[in-house]
């Protein structure tokens, strides 16, 4: 058997290919940076749908946020292995999975905007090294973190119309001392920040969140598409939430920049399984 994951800091998706049938399974998502080994372990084990097939899985191809370096790739590996005791492990760069769910073998550039922001060059063969990828406090422009610090910051800054800003109250709890304590004291802040950006898609007509979202890719493209030479003359492709759910929005701004738009997957596993069955020559 061969298991695909793809992994954000949310979630992770699997899909698994046996002869008989495709398998699919999720757990909560696993990134290095915020979990060890045995945070990873208990993940996967604690999920029964895997306990049938634990012993048959020979090789798993993991792309996970967080998966940058090869320490990183070493807690991702050691925290599956743990459990898959009898599987090949492959560990990359989410990045890279939604470079092949996407480009395939081919010339484009591939964004994420999910939980957190990023973007790549790819030429049909690697990736180029980026200066983007910095995280939610110093980047993720157009994320879900990005669009939730600024729900939260116009609300306390009271820059949020006031109608929409009682409909924020009743949806979440937005008392100012435990919004800091969960940002900077409690764990997976980038999540919980990105939780806020849910309220965008339930008032998605109002022009205060339309302007939000234009102001927003429109960052997202100016800090990290036209940082890429020849960005024009080649299909701009997106993965995650961020880009599925605010397609419309986004594919305006990138016309207007005079960006060719290529794939917006909401999640790229179906894709990327694809891929890696083909590259494994498998008849699925």
């Amino acid at each position: 058997m061969i298991l695909v994951a793809d992994s954000g800091s949310s979630k992770t998706d699997w899909m698994a290919y046996t002869p008989e049938r495709t398998l699919q399974f999720s757990t909560q998502g696993i990134n290095p940076y915020f979990l060890s080994e045995h945070d990873i372990l208990r993940i996967v084990s604690k999920n029964k749908d895997f306990e049938p097939y634990a012993d048959q899985i020979k090789e798993i191809y993991f792309f996970g946020a967080g998966c940058s370096s090869p320490d990183k790739h070493e807690v991702v590996s050691n925290g599956l292995s743990a459990y898959f005791t009898k599987a090949f492990v492959s560990v990359e760069h989410d990045m890279m999975g939604s470079v092949y769910a996407t480009c395939g073998d081919s010339e484009g550039l591939t964004c994420i905007l999910g939980t957190g922001s990023n973007i790549t060059h790819f030429d049909g063969t690697k990736l180029s090294e980026g200066r983007h990828g910095l995280g939610y406090i110093l980047g993720d422009e157009g994320s879900g973190t990005y669009f939730g610090k600024k729900m939260l910051q116009s609300y306390f800054y009271k820059r949020m119309p006031a109608p929409l800003a009682r409909i924020f109250e009743e949806s979440f709890d937005v008392k100012k001392e435990e919004v800091i304590t969960s940002v900077y004291q409690k764990p997976f802040p980038n999540t919980y920040l990105a939780g806020f950006s849910r309220f965008m898609i339930q008032n998605y007509d109002h022009p205060f969140i339309r302007k939000t979202l234009r102001d927003g890719f429109q960052e997202f493209i100016d800090t990290n598409i036209k940082d890429y030479a020849g960005y024009d003359r080649m299909p701009v492709h997106f993965v995650g939430s961020i880009s599925y759910y605010y397609r419309e929005i986004l594919t305006e701004a990138c016309t207007a920049n005079k960006i060719t738009v290529g794939k917006i997957l909401q999640k790229p596993i179906q894709e990327l399984y694809n891929y890696i069955l083909r590259r494994e020559s498998i008849e699925a």
